[in-house]
């Protein structure tokens, strides 16, 4: 058996891990590759391998960084099956096409440029028509259902607790060359214990080859009871002084969770019932709408809180809006009174949120709620570094509204949670490899497992590395 890891290693985009096993070939994942402009346009663009031999896809969850890639995948000729949970496939029918009207927008963008230079024009990595195409090869399975995808080759999802039908995977193969039966477990993103609406992730107890994610290898996250608390807050402080709540939000996960809280700080009389609260992203109102057809994943918290809730709904209640049309977005351009607004993107990139920030970023009043990480040269992160003055849309403006930062709504397990859930395999696997994780995570979080828990033959692979197992 080979395994080839052709994304997210030693950084935590473009998610493409290759298994080659009794003549046929399987690929876990195939993600975009989030980075410059330049340099991802390129690696997504050209696949590392010949997209006609991939005989599966095993998708691990919808996020853009693991699915984003799948279109390409087919139009470059792949025709197997995409095995994914049921939510999975749900969120990827909505995620796939934004992100193929996300490819056309700045396709159009960068020929404007090379028009001006007389280069050649430059097509995006894929259109509408290949979203479609590849709609047609999933297969949505349930967690804990085994089922052969494969001569030899068993499939199991388990529940990673990251976003709705997150899994990790788990692949029980027969290897004819080796005469041995060995079981591969891929994490997927592990998710966090104790956090709302979701499932806890599932603790696994057997695995000879795991490949693990490291995102937050090397940090402990604050407490989410904490985080909580601050959001409670940020709420009343701006409510007090006048002001709009401003929050850029990831459209699937994040901007959930988010209304969830705010809901419950509500019933709970915790903050303003009057506050009204707006989402203006149309991908996270689809994604919310997704969540909602999909109670099965929920945890007991969302369970007895709706036991007792008299909306009836996690996501929706008196002073909840989700504004979908571009003439609803502009009028709460014009609102005079304090109100929450909840908009992608989550690094305040594109989308809804630049025209939020620009219409509210010289007021006093208002704050600035960052609740995730924020790649470096985005808006989000200087944001968060409190530049005195931002562009957005090529226009300066000065920061005066207050900027606060959450970090404790992470959906990744941090140090201590991977290691909890490490921890729990009875016999240590055979060969590890560490994934998903910026280099320093990554080597640190390789490092702790071998001193820690006693893990052997540990690796951080390098991109393109092949191993034989």
């Amino acid at each position: 058996m080979k395994l080839t890891f052709h994304g997210a290693v030693r950084t935590v985009t473009g998610s493409q891990h290759l298994i080659e096993v009794n003549g046929k070939k399987i690929l876990l994942d195939c993600g975009l590759y989030q980075g410059s402009r330049q340099e991802s346009y390129r690696r997504n663009q050209n696949l590392p391998f010949n997209c006609n031999e991939i005989d599966v896809l095993v998708l691990s969850h919808a996020h853009i960084d693991h699915s984003g890639n799948i279109p390409n995948l087919v139009k470059n000729g792949f025709q197997g099956d995409i095995f994914c949970t049921y939510a999975t496939r749900d969120l990827c029918a909505i995620m796939l096409r934004d992100s193929a009207k996300i490819q056309q927008h700045d396709i159009e963008y960068l020929n404007k440029k090379l028009r001006k230079k007389n280069l050649p024009l430059a097509e995006p990595l894929y259109v509408m028509e290949d979203v479609l195409a590849s709609l047609k090869l999933f297969v949505g399975l349930g967690y804990e259902r085994p089922f052969q995808i494969m001569p030899g080759v068993r499939l199991t999802f388990y529940d990673a607790g990251h976003i709705l039908g997150s899994a990790m995977v788990a692949l029980d193969i027969v290897d004819q060359e080796s005469k041995r039966d060995v079981r591969l477990v891929f994490s997927g993103d592990v998710g966090r214990p104790n956090r709302p609406i979701l499932n806890d992730p599932t603790m696994l107890d057997a695995a000879d080859v795991l490949l693990v994610e490291s995102t937050y290898g090397n940090r402990i996250h604050p407490e989410l009871e904490s985080a909580s608390k601050r959001l409670e807050q940020i709420v009343n402080e701006t409510f007090k002084r006048g002001g709009k709540l401003i929050m850029p939000a990831f459209a699937v996960g994040r901007s959930q969770e988010l209304v969830y809280r705010l809901h419950q700080l509500v019933e709970n009389g915790d903050i303003s019932p009057r506050l009204p609260v707006y989402v203006d992203s149309p991908l996270a109102i689809d994604a919310t709408g997704i969540y909602r057809l999909h109670p099965e994943a929920y945890d007991a918290e969302v369970e007895t809180f709706l036991a007792t809730d008299r909306h009836g709904d996690p996501f929706g209640f008196d002073m909840m809006h989700y504004t979908r049309s571009t003439r609803e977005s502009k009028e709460l351009n014009f609102l005079h009174e304090p109100a929450v607004i909840i908009s992608a993107s989550g690094m305040a990139e594109a989308g809804r949120i630049l025209h939020h920030l620009k219409n509210n970023i010289e007021d006093p009043r208002n704050t600035i709620l960052i609740t995730g990480w924020q790649a470096p040269n985005t808006l989000g992160r200087r944001l968060v570094e409190k530049q005195p003055v931002v562009k957005i849309f090529g226009e300066e403006y000065e920061l005066k509204a207050q900027v606060e930062v959450i970090n404790g709504f992470s959906a990744h397990a941090d140090k201590n949670e991977l290691l909890d859930w490490t921890g729990h395999f009875k016999q240590r696997p055979s060969h590890t490899f560490i994934v998903h994780g910026e280099e320093e995570s990554s080597l640190a979080f390789a490092e702790t497992l071998r001193r820690q828990q006693g893990f052997q033959h540990v690796t951080v692979p390098e991109l393109g590395q092949t191993f034989t197992i």
